[in-house]
């Protein structure tokens, strides 16, 4: 039996076929973005997270039978360093970066079989230092408090030691980012004096020591012991590591030669 065959045929003016061709070479573009391998320095991976590939080691000073200061209410230095600790690794493992702290509880780095004070303090401050070395990190960042008799001082101020070409730069960033975003001091990076162990040290990589505030403060004190405040701080720190990480550096007098406060050397 013979079948008919029916042909259909579709009517099209110029506008039509315009847009047809618009279409085509449109889906022609995303085929080859789907299919072309991107160039890595532009996937999304390394735009959302800028640290990937960095070593950063944290450290949360003093631990153990080493409180370090105390406030009026009671307060210990130790905890709050590890609190702000903590959330300045969450920032920084969510950008991508590995991070390693020197104690994630309340401890030193002291063997357990020293016992005199003095020695346990001594030989915590070498195995922070050697932490940093066999972690092989990119750069070191220390957290601590002030505290000194007088309770007028207040506000935050980063330290570092002239042992890397890296440090002073990274010290600044920090403290301007402690500026803009804390508020409390109109201080800019100093260089610690000689007697603190840790900056000293740690001279392979750029490092900095934050004294987040003073704990002899009293309306300070009350506002290192919030959640929310330690968060601001961190989120501050993390800025400063960001900015320096990217590249970066401060222009200008951004760090002093010498503290004008009252340096971690005043804290055992």
């Amino acid at each position: 039996m013979y079948r008919s065959r029916r042909r259909f045929v579709v009517w099209m003016n110029a506008r039509g076929w315009t847009r047809l061709g618009i279409i085509a070479g449109m889906l022609a573009i995303l085929a080859w973005m789907l299919t072309e391998q991107m160039p890595a320095a532009r996937t999304w991976s390394d735009w959302s997270m800028p640290l990937s590939g960095k070593t950063i080691v944290l450290d949360a000073g003093h631990g153990g039978p080493d409180g370090g200061a105390v406030s009026k209410s009671g307060m210990v230095e130790k905890d709050l360093n590890l609190a702000i600790v903590l959330q300045l690794r969450d920032y920084l493992q969510q950008s991508g970066a590995l991070v390693y702290v020197t104690r994630e509880g309340d401890n030193d780095l002291a063997s357990p079989d020293t016992k005199a004070y003095r020695k346990r303090k001594s030989e915590d401050l070498a195995q922070r230092a050697k932490f940093v070395k066999e972690h092989q990190a990119d750069l070191m960042i220390s957290i601590h408090m002030n505290s000194i008799p007088s309770p007028k001082w207040s506000g935050a101020q980063t330290f570092y030691y002239p042992n890397h070409e890296g440090n002073a730069a990274l010290a600044a960033l920090i403290q301007d980012e402690i500026r803009v975003n804390l508020q409390n001091t109109e201080r800019v990076a100093a260089k610690a004096p000689n007697t603190v162990y840790l900056l000293k040290a740690v001279d392979t990589v750029p490092s900095a020591l934050v004294e987040v505030g003073f704990l002899s403060h009293p309306g300070e004190a009350a506002r290192l012991g919030d959640a929310g405040y330690q968060k601001q701080v961190a989120a501050a720190v993390y800025q400063g590591i960001l900015r320096y990480s990217s590249g970066e550096r401060p222009s200008g007098s951004s760090s002093s030669p010498s503290s004008p406060l009252p340096s971690p050397a005043a804290k055992p």
